[in-house]
């Protein structure tokens, strides 16, 4: 083998994790097009070590789906029927804190 030779040996190795728009790729490879969308709900953090303890935790999620689309690519037009759909919840909403 020479001593500039394209060609490597890896005996092993280990993935932990692969998230987002990562990927592996082995050989000749010319990935295109990746996108990711991640979403993630958290309320309190993270939690590490040992005898964590919370005594009386509450927690409250809201998590509003239509707001998910708005956000997954900026480029693109809003259709009409969500600007209508965000619209009439809105005067909804209203007319219940007036009440």
């Amino acid at each position: 083998m020479s001593a500039l030779s394209p060609n490597f040996f890896i005996g092993n190795f280990r993935i932990g994790t692969v998230e987002g728009a990562s990927c592996i790729n082995m050989g000749n490879n010319f990935p295109v097009g990746f996108e990711s969308h991640k979403k993630q709900n958290q309320g309190l953090g993270t939690i590490s070590g040992d005898n964590n303890r919370f005594d009386g935790l509450k927690t409250l999620l809201d998590d509003s789906d239509v707001m998910d689309m708005l956000t997954s690519g900026a480029e693109k037009e809003v259709p009409d029927w969500i600007k209508e759909l965000i619209i009439s919840r809105l005067k909804e909403q209203e007319e219940e804190e007036s009440k």
